[in-house]
C-alpha cells in the first residue's frame, strides 16, 4: 500500500482480479500462495491429480498427511486459512480441448503451471481465441523459463507460444519433471516469477515479459532473455477449428518420429567428420559450441530452414529437449533425416571431462 506507484488503486485492482491457475504442482503451488498473499480476489485452480510422496520436495503446499488427497482441495483449504476473504474455485478435472474455453472464459488472465506439452498448446490456443493473457512457465532439470503470451509488448505486439515452438512435440520424447528430474527450488523460483508477472499485468505496473523469453539457470545462477520473433506460419484459430483440431501445424504430426543419438555414438561419427551439426540454442547461451556447422536459434529456425544442406542433420542444444523440437520441425518442413543428441551440450562436455 505504501509502495510508490502502487498504493490503494493497485491493491483494489488485485482485489477485483480473476486469475486461473492450471496445474497445482511445483509451479502452481508458489504462484497460488503469492497471489493469495497479494490479495487477488478470485482464483480458480485446475488439476485432476492427487498428491504423491514424490511431489513433496517441490510442491510445498502439501505434506505427508495429504498423500492420495486431491491437490486442488488441499491447496484451496490451505489458502482459505491464509486469507479467508479470497474466493477460490476448484476444478478437480483435466484440462482438455473440449473444456478449455469454458474453464478460461471469465478470467482476466491464466497461469500455465502445467508439466506437459499437450496442455501448454491447448492453453495457448484457447488464450489466443479468448484474448486472455497467458503467463507461461516451464522447468526441466536445472533450467526454467517464463514468458507472457497474448498480451501486448512495448510495441503493442502480441506473441504466441507457437511463435517459439510451432509444432507440438511428443510428451514421451520430451519428458516431464517426473521422468527427467528437477531440483526442487527451481520451480519455486519460476512459479514466483509467474505470480510477479500476473501482479504486474493486473495492476499495470512495470514491464511484463511479453515478447521476451526469460531463462533461469540454477547451476550457474545466471539469467538471460531472448526476444521472441513473430512466426508468419502461425495462423489464428477460430473456435470451431480449435475444438476439432488435434494439431494446427501439420495433420500427419503423429507420423513424424525423431531418432535420438547418444553422445558416445555422436563422438564416433564426429571423429570421422561424418556429421553436420546444428546448434539450436539461443545466441547468448554459454558455453559456446565450437564444433557446430551452424547456429540457428530455435526461435528463428522456421524462418531459416532453407539454409540447411540436404544431408543428415545432428542437432544439439543445452539439455537435449529443444533439439527434439528442432528435429521434428526440420522433418516436417524440409524432409531431412534428423538426429537429436541426447542430453545436449551438458552431456557432451560431461562425457569429455
Amino acid at each position: 500500500m505504501i509502495l510508490p506507484g502502487f498504493g490503494l488503486a493497485a491493491q483494489e485492482k488485485l482485489d477485483r482480479a480473476k486469475v486461473l491457475i492450471v496445474g497445482m504442482g511445483a509451479l502452481g503451488c508458489p504462484a497460488l500462495q503469492y497471489l493469495v498473499g497479494a490479495g487477488v480476489g478470485q482464483i480458480g485452480i485446475v488439476d485432476p491429480d492427487t498428491i504423491s510422496e514424490s511431489n513433496l520436495h517441490r510442491q510445498l503446499l502439501y505434506g505427508q498427511a495429504d498423500i492420495r488427497k486431491s491437490k486442488v482441495a488441499i491447496a484451496a483449504d490451505a489458502m482459505r486459512l491464509q486469507n479467508p476473504t479470497i474466493q477460490i474455485t476448484t476444478y478437480p478435472i483435466a484440462l482438455e480441448r473440449k473444456n478449455a474455453l469454458e474453464l478460461m472464459e471469465g478470467y482476466d488472465l491464466v497461469i500455465d503451471a502445467t508439466d506437459n506439452f499437450q496442455a501448454k498448446y491447448i492453453l495457448n490456443d484457447a488464450a489466443a481465441i479468448l484474448k486472455i493473457p497467458l503467463i507461461y512457465g516451464a522447468v526441466s532439470r536445472y533450467q526454467g523459463q517464463v514468458s507472457v503470451f497474448h498480451f501486448p509488448d512495448k510495441e503493442g505486439i502480441c506473441f504466441s507460444y507457437r511463435d517459439l515452438f510451432p509444432i507440438e512435440p511428443s510428451d514421451t520424447i520430451a519428458g516431464s519433471c517426473e521422468s527427467l528430474g528437477v531440483i526442487g527450488v527451481l520451480p519455486g523460483i519460476i512459479g514466483c516469477l509467474q505470480a510477479a508477472e500476473a501482479i504486474k499485468i493486473i495492476t499495470g505496473i512495470g514491464r511484463s515479459l511479453a515478447g521476451r523469453l526469460y531463462t533461469h539457470d540454477f547451476l550457474e545462477t545466471s539469467n538471460y532473455e531472448i526476444a521472441i520473433l513473430k512466426n508468419k506460419n502461425v495462423q489464428p484459430l477460430t473456435r470451431d477449428a480449435f475444438l476439432i483440431a488435434e494439431n494446427q501445424i501439420t495433420e500427419d504430426w503423429e507420423e513424424i518420429d525423431v531418432d535420438e543419438i547418444s553422445v558416445e555414438a555422436f563422438l564416433d561419427l564426429q571423429k570421422n567428420s561424418q556429421v553436420y551439426v546444428l546448434d539450436v540454442r539461443e545466441r547468448e547461451e554459454y558455453p559456446p559450441i565450437d564444433f557446430s556447422d551452424a547456429q540457428i536459434p530455435m526461435s528463428e529456425l522456421l524462418q531459416h530452414i532453407d539454409r540447411l544442406p540436404n544431408k543428415d542433420i545432428y542437432i544439439i542444444c543445452h539439455q537435449g529437449i529443444r533439439s527434439v523440437y528442432a528435429a521434428q520441425l526440420i522433418q516436417a518442413n524440409k524432409g531431412l533425416k534428423t538426429y537429436s543428441i541426447k542430453g545436449g551440450i551438458t552431456a557432451y562436455f560431461n562425457k569429455l571431462s
